[in-house]
């Protein structure tokens, strides 16, 4: 006759006609799939809207200062130009029709029709002339081949840089087509001290 087996005080003993608990498994399949289809969502959000909504840009020029510095990081919203067409005062990040690969960031002066003049070192659109409280230095035509007033054509917009002695921009290049713009910037959220909401 053999004895009976008394229960570890720390041992479960189902009831009787109940099966036994399974184990606990240490690796589950499932929770990394979830954890797999999370992170795939997530980069596929983080793509489109990168391509169609915003994106982050790095200011790669001392060109904007002292409204944009060199480094700063800045949001860049895609939509705004789906629906409308660039303003004078705008902050645009677009890709010049120049030997560059690097995105200029630069403010629209002038669009489409107006005419611009630069005459003393100030900015005159359409005979008026218009101080940016942001910019500072002349605004000496750069090139030869930009001759004044300009026109600005169809589909296409003037900018310059804030800081005029040390940007390359419409005067060297003229007006650009609308569709090179990448985006409007409406951010600046680095250096956070510095932290800046562009009108949009």
């Amino acid at each position: 006759m053999s004895a009976v087996k008394e229960p570890r005080p720390d041992e479960v003993v189902p009831a009787e006609g109940a099966e036994a608990p399974e184990p606990p498994d240490g690796f589950s399949w499932r929770a990394i799939l979830e954890i797999v289809q999370a992170l795939a969502l997530a980069v596929v959000i983080s793509v489109f809207l990168n391509l169609f909504v915003v994106q982050v840009t790095e200011v790669r020029q001392r060109s904007m200062e002292p409204t944009l510095f060199q480094s700063d990081r800045v949001l860049v919203s895609k939509v705004d130009y789906r629906l409308t067409t660039p303003e004078a005062g705008d902050i645009v990040v677009f890709n010049p029709t120049t030997d560059t690969t690097i995105p200029f960031v630069k403010r629209v002066v002038a669009v489409a029709g107006d005419v611009v003049e630069l005459r003393n070192g100030s900015l005159y659109v359409n005979g008026k002339v218009v101080a940016i409280a942001d910019a500072k230095g002349s605004t000496d035509a750069q090139s030869p081949q930009v001759r004044y007033p300009y026109t600005v054509p169809d589909g296409q917009f003037f900018a310059l840089g804030d800081n005029r002695e040390a940007s390359s921009d419409s005067r060297s290049f003229g007006a650009q087509p609308y569709d090179r713009i990448i985006g409007k910037v409406i951010l600046r959220f680095w250096p956070f001290d510095r932290l800046r909401f562009f009108e949009w």
